[in-house]
């Protein structure tokens, strides 16, 4: 049998479209024969890609390739095996980007400004310090996992995670206790919040894919992110601080246990509040989207001040007095913070915008139609498929920003197959599976090991294991809940 074209680089000459039927859920066609060597052209596809995700894993980790640079080789070898004509393989890519950062460029650089406001003022430490003395020495694990999950809430993870270490070791010298009990909850509140909760990239950018309602995300996610930062945070960092304590060395100490004077710390409640405005902006936003009518000048307004990008600029702009003036800072100082702020982000936005590119390929080439096909096919779950997607991309890739964004791509189309699917726990359940099995290609990995003096073998069994512990039991408490929804 002779080989036939892939449909993607059938060009405008082409004059017979093919029916309907051989459409996939985004448009992409399927070919009507066997592709090569007699595999379906689904098959061939997926076995695609999963080779391009090999050849990401084998750079990133064997040759120590940049993520930047890798995910745009793999995106490029992807679209060029499956058949895409050579400039439509530059132009998916460079849309994929673009269209991922002109969102997350602009939430990413207001968290990141919001964050360096909140750490000059000690805005972090006043709420951690506020919790600790509520909660006690006993239960001093239990506050460290609420501080990092209020806190970390407008934070990039690595961002949230070098703010608030500083405070474990403050608290491991105070009260003796082991660095890695203290550690983990922190860890494990900032991890759970960066991978389920708006307005972090990740999530918005899936409920965007998605088509979700971002105030039920924010519900769902609370009611499965809580207990899940609960199990792996203080739960199981008490059992593993047994076997890995960690230790608090003198130059740890003298670096970063300096403690603030807490007369010069900002007011719990103005911190709180400014912190979570952006949350309760886009709760309000939910509220109204169910209370006015469509059409409303109150629902126009509702909307916009509950957008991502107005939420985080409004908490922004608060930031700059309870922060920034009302502690005592000048106009150039303010300015100086929000400058040196933006520096260190650069090379995850170059990281998250070719993730974008990548997964622009996928849908592209239509990988996303293939496994969205052979899934219902399958009868396999959507909402388990897009936590196995994630999981997929996070091990090749070790971002979880990318993962969700790819693997929020890649699933999209099988929400016109399977129309009663619930999106917001699509959402969830993408960023549970983007979190799993942490590991060498991965940032925080290094962080993690680095700031609690472990070894690698050490930093498996307590970052790894508990990266993988939020993912798993997140994806078992959102498949329950989709029970009852």
């Amino acid at each position: 049998m002779p080989l036939r074209r892939h449909p993607a680089i059938i060009d405008s000459k082409t004059t017979d479209a093919p029916p309907a039927a051989c459409r996939g859920a985004s448009g992409v066609m399927t070919p009507e024969y066997p592709l090569v060597f007699g595999l379906s052209p689904q098959v061939f596809l997926l076995l695609d890609a999963l080779v391009a995700i090999i050849l990401l894993i084998v750079l990133i980790t064997r040759w120590r390739v940049h993520p930047f640079i890798a995910l745009t080789l793999a995106a490029g070898f992807l679209g060029i095996t499956s058949g895409m004509p050579i400039e439509k393989v530059v132009k998916s890519f460079q849309d994929g980007f673009g269209g991922v950062l002109g969102f997350v460029g602009i939430v990413l650089g207001l968290g990141t400004m919001l964050g360096k406001m909140m750490a000059e003022s000690g805005g972090a430490d006043r709420i951690a310090r506020t919790l600790i003395d509520a909660f006690g020495r006993e239960r001093v694990h239990w506050a460290m996992m609420l501080a990092a999950f209020l806190t970390g809430l407008p934070l990039f993870f690595e961002i949230g995670f070098v703010l608030l270490v500083p405070l474990v070791f403050i608290v491991a010298r105070r009260t003796g206790l082991p660095l890695v009990r203290i550690g983990v909850p922190l860890l494990a509140g900032l991890s759970v919040v960066h991978a389920l909760i708006p307005p972090h990239p990740g999530p918005l950018l899936a409920i965007q894919a998605f088509g979700a309602d971002i105030g039920k995300t924010i519900f769902y996610g609370l009611i499965i992110g809580l207990p899940t930062a609960m199990i792996a945070g203080p739960i199981y960092g008490k059992f593993i601080a047994r076997h890995v304590p960690g230790e608090l060395t003198s130059d740890m100490a003298e670096q970063f246990a300096q403690e603030r004077d807490s007369k010069d710390l900002p007011g719990f409640g103005i911190t709180l509040f400014t912190v979570l405005l952006p949350v309760l902006l886009m709760l309000i936003k939910a509220f109204a989207d169910v209370t006015f009518d469509e059409g409303s000048t109150a629902r126009h307004w509702m909307d916009f001040l509950g957008n991502p990008i107005t939420a985080l600029l409004a908490a922004l702009l608060l930031s700059l007095y309870t922060f920034g003036t009302a502690r005592g800072f000048d106009g150039k100082q303010i300015l100086k913070f929000l400058d040196q702020s933006l520096a260190p982000t650069a090379a995850i936005v170059m990281i998250i915008g070719a993730g974008g590119g990548f997964k622009q390929m996928l849908v592209a080439s239509g990988v996303g139609d293939a496994i969205g096909h052979m899934a219902v096919q399958a009868h396999l779950s959507p909402i388990l498929l897009a936590w196995l997607v994630a999981a997929l991309i996070r091990v090749a890739t070790g971002s979880a920003t990318v993962a969700t964004i790819t693997g929020a791509g890649i699933v999209a189309p099988i929400v016109t197959l399977v129309p009663d699917v619930n999106r917001e726990l699509l959402v969830l359940a993408t960023g549970a599976g983007s979190v799993i099995l942490s590991h060498v290609n991965d940032a925080g990995f290094w962080l993690v090991k680095q700031y609690f003096n472990m070894t690698v073998a050490q930093t498996f069994k307590t970052w790894t294991a508990l990266e993988t512990l939020i993912s798993v039991v997140g994806i078992v408490f959102i498949m329950a809940l989709a029970t009852v929804l």
